[in-house]
């Protein structure tokens, strides 16, 4: 194929789109954990589609297990297939593969929940856990998403973006508070992600939610780009210092390691050198 006609398919790549599978995917991203059960009216009036083409696709997907319907029989919720697509997806990625022996090892250690988790825009989504059995437990399981800017392991996420790139992701005046921690606008964010890249760990009590304690670091693939945090989760206010120092160690550890199974070489200093604020990335 010649660059003439690279460019060609490139241009009309549009045309090679199905509507009905685009509205039918489209249809589906309409259900989140905000709008767990929506009706073929809602749909179509969010759509702005006749009820015949809604019913026809909502059909579809409820034969092919995508939905199914809701207690009542007029609403349609999520079905079992999407479900299995998400494990299937989660089972492909070779940071999970690599990492959950690991992830499991130091839960095990550590006698506390471990989890990886990735960004997904401006959240950050569990992809594993591993927990072991003791009377604290995590509320989080694989596939919970929370806002990336007010989580200790949405910190680690979001510590590669420039200043510019933060603004570009958070265009609002004042971020959405969780609790005081939270930082207030993307300035406060950026100085924040600065002082963790620096340091190579976040640290934070009752940061997102009261009474947990989370340690997060950051995993990186073979280009040096953070790609998941590992975190610990912990009772806040039940861990002493020392205890804590082996913790954010072995946690680090870990990371090191799991960033290794995935071809990380450190730069020969061993720091990561922090972003300018005008820098690009």
């Amino acid at each position: 194929m010649n660059p003439a006609e690279i460019v060609s398919l490139d241009d009309g790549a549009e045309r090679y789109n199905v509507p009905a599978l685009e509205r039918g995917l489209r249809l589906l991203c309409e259900f989140s954990r905000e709008n767990r059960s929506l009706s073929a009216p809602e749909l179509a009036r969010r759509f702005e589609l006749p009820r015949s083409t809604v019913f026809r696709l909502l059909a579809t997907l409820e034969n092919m297990g995508f939905l199914e319907r809701a207690e009542g029989g007029r609403d349609y919720r999520l079905g079992l297939s999407v479900l299995r697509m998400g494990f299937e997806y989660l089972a492909s990625l070779e940071l999970t593969q690599l990492g959950t022996p690991l992830l499991q090892r130091l839960s095990e250690e550590l006698r506390a929940p471990c989890n990886l988790v990735v960004r997904d825009g401006r959240s950050i989504v569990y992809v594993a856990k591993a927990a072991p059995p003791t009377p604290f437990t995590s509320s989080v399981t694989v596939g919970t998403r929370l806002p990336a800017h007010a989580t200790v392991l949405g910190r680690v996420l979001l510590q590669d973006l420039t200043l510019m790139e933060l603004r570009a992701l958070f265009p609002e005046n004042r971020l959405e508070a969780f609790s005081a921690a939270t930082p207030a606008s993307v300035d406060q964010l950026f100085e924040m992600l600065q002082a963790d890249r620096e340091r190579g760990h976040v640290r934070g009590e009752g940061f997102f939610e009261a009474n947990i304690s989370a340690v997060g670091a950051p995993v990186r693939d073979h280009g040096g780009h953070v790609v998941a945090a590992l975190g610990v989760t912990l009772a806040a206010g039940q861990t002493d210092e020392a205890r804590m120092e082996v913790i954010v160690r072995r946690v680090c550890e870990t990371a090191q390691s799991i960033s290794g199974l995935l071809n990380y070489a450190p730069a020969p200093t061993g720091r990561v050198v922090p972003l300018r604020s005008g820098a690009a990335r």
